[in-house]
């Protein structure tokens, strides 16, 4: 079917930018050189009660960028960063960049085989890695690339004496860091020290140069490094900073806030802190308060009650965590005027207990690591919970598609197709991987089905690998999640379809009880009242908890591997 070209932006907000120019910079290095001129006196980051200004952050990262050039690595070799959000983090990506090598970010919390993976398939030459997780390097290096290994620890950057005590604690008092042995590893502190006498050779980067590989979580496969070049990533920080505009500019909560001060509990390893909190602060010289450790709830909001912040990116699963936090609820949420929500569905029970707290609502996006994260928001001014995921952010375009590559009409599922800025330029060295899921015409098909509505929202339906299929009907865990998560004493849950004789498949419900009192006859009433038949579960488990990544996402293969092998 055909429509008017980008019809929704006749719903845009006022304020916001139809289009972003691309033409601003040339690359992440020129942004970030930008930012340390004009922000040279401010605070860019803080962990752990250590500050780190913006000319701080210039000259570290000069001197590791020019060490690792020294080190004879050259324009375009990958470097790993296998780090939780210290310091040493937005320091050695800065230094990457700068220095003309691709960053490859990898999770902390891999196992060895993973690591194995993904430095082989980066052919990473160098890794940036806290000792907290050397072990697992040490189990698999000789079998990668790698040649040179930097070992951070969690108080290099925090100053004498705290950087000691905070390493005794660490190594000594919650034995953190496992005995390893990485014969030839060069400590972090000491490359900075030697790459401070080091000239920085500044290649001339462009647009089109590759900056990250940033890899998929593997969950339709083996993991995959998306290619994001420079311009992918400050399109997306554009694309961002002029749909968060009006945020920014109201006047009802005070003076706009400047600097923006910006909570990082999101890992910085993955796309959506990346963009949402690392480059955009960095663009509009904000203060990034970095959390290493999330899930220490207490500790986070310890940190959080000593500043007025402004924007908390999360999942919904983390604003959960915080919105049920005797601690959190007594802290000063005035200042805040953004939260974003993203990575996994934010569900109506979660965003209204927020607001009814905070008075901030949860603004949801939607987006992937192949597109740099955001490709879709709900509009910053909105307090009303949509259940979608939003617009077209500015200069991006979504078409919903059958499987033969038509557009559905208005309503009708379909699978979601992106184009923009922000989109990939394929899969590292997978060109038939990016074949299957690039479109003639410059669309990246996201394997998400999902509706347009008449007003240019995209609503989420489900991941098609995570459709459950009942008697010939279409069942999607996130509307049943969504239902079960308003039932009184429920704190999370997750949907997953399991072999069925009669119909198929069925739904199988898992619970983390809030109350517990909470009975299955209960929660099988409330679904009742809420769902037709066929989505009703057909059992119902309470556990614990439920598997997530480390960034919170609730990982339902995981329960469905589980349920499989009986446990």
């Amino acid at each position: 079917m055909t429509r008017e070209p980008k019809w929704w932006l006749k719903h845009y907000p006022p304020g916001v930018a139809h289009e972003i120019d691309l033409n601003q910079y040339t690359s992440l290095a020129q942004m970030a050189e930008e930012a340390f001129r004009e922000f040279a006196d401010r605070a860019a980051y803080t962990c752990m009660d250590k500050t780190l200004t913006f000319s701080d952050v210039d000259r570290l990262s000069q001197a590791f960028g020019a060490w690792l050039q020294a080190k004879g690595l050259q324009r375009g070799d990958r470097v790993a960063l296998m780090m939780p959000n210290v310091l040493q983090y937005p320091v050695a990506i800065l230094a990457v960049l700068r220095a003309g090598f691709v960053v490859v970010n990898v999770n902390p919390l891999y196992t060895p085989r993973e690591l194995e993976h993904q430095l082989n398939d980066s052919g990473s030459v160098a890794i940036v890695i806290l000792e907290n997780f050397a072990v697992t390097l040490e189990k698999v290096i000789a079998k990668t690339p790698v040649k040179h290994v930097i070992l951070a620890s969690v108080g290099d950057l925090l100053g004498f004496p705290k950087g000691m005590i905070a390493n005794y604690v660490v190594r000594n008092v919650k034995k953190a860091v496992p005995t390893f042995s990485l014969p030839g590893a060069v400590k972090f502190n000491d490359a900075l020290d030697e790459g401070r006498s080091l000239p920085l050779s500044k290649p001339q980067l462009g647009p089109e140069d590759i900056a990250f590989l940033q890899y998929t979580g593997g969950t339709t496969g083996v993991s995959k490094g998306a290619v994001l070049v420079h311009s992918n990533v400050f399109g997306n920080v554009l694309v961002s900073e002029a749909w968060l505009k009006p945020g920014m500019d109201d006047t009802t909560k005070g003076p706009p806030p400047d600097p923006l001060v910006m909570v990082c509990a999101l890992p910085m390893y993955h796309i959506f802190c990346l963009v949402s909190c690392m480059w955009l602060a960095l663009k509009v010289g904000g203060h990034s308060i970095l959390i290493p450790n999330p899930r220490d709830a207490d500790s986070m909001v310890k940190t959080l009650a000593k500043y007025k912040f402004n924007v908390l990116p999360a999942v919904n699963t983390l604003f959960n965590s915080l919105v049920n936090h005797a601690a959190f609820k007594q802290l000063d949420f005035s200042n805040l005027r953004v939260s974003n929500g993203g990575g996994m569905a934010v569900q109506r029970a979660v965003a209204d207990s927020w607001l009814t707290l905070t008075h901030c609502p949860i603004v949801e996006g939607y987006g992937l690591t192949e597109t740099s994260s955001g490709a879709t928001c709900n509009e910053i001014m909105n307090t009303n919970y949509s259940g979608d995921v939003g617009m077209p952010m500015p200069s991006t375009e979504i078409s919903i598609r059958d499987d033969s590559g038509n557009e559905v009409a208005f309503g009708e599922p379909g699978e979601i197709c992106i184009r923009g800025p922000q989109v990939m330029r394929g899969y590292w060295q997978r060109p038939e991987a990016t074949a299957e899921v690039m479109t003639p015409d410059g669309y990246f098909k996201s394997g998400d089905i999902g509706i347009m509505l008449e007003n240019g929202h995209v609503k989420i339906v489900d991941r098609k690998k995570d459709m459950i299929l009942v008697s010939g009907f279409n069942v999607y865990p996130n509307e049943i999640e969504d239902v079960v998560a308003s039932c009184p004493g429920v704190m999370e849950c997750a949907v997953i379809g399991i072999p069925d004789e009669n119909s198929g498949e069925a739904v199988k419900l898992f619970v983390v009880k809030k109350d517990p009192a909470l009975t299955v006859e209960m929660v099988k009433a409330h679904c009742r009242e809420n769902l037709t038949g066929y989505k009703n579960p057909k059992a119902i488990v309470f556990r614990d908890a439920l598997p997530k990544s480390n960034v919170g996402k609730i990982l339902r293969r995981e329960l469905r591997d589980a349920d499989k092998a009986g446990k």
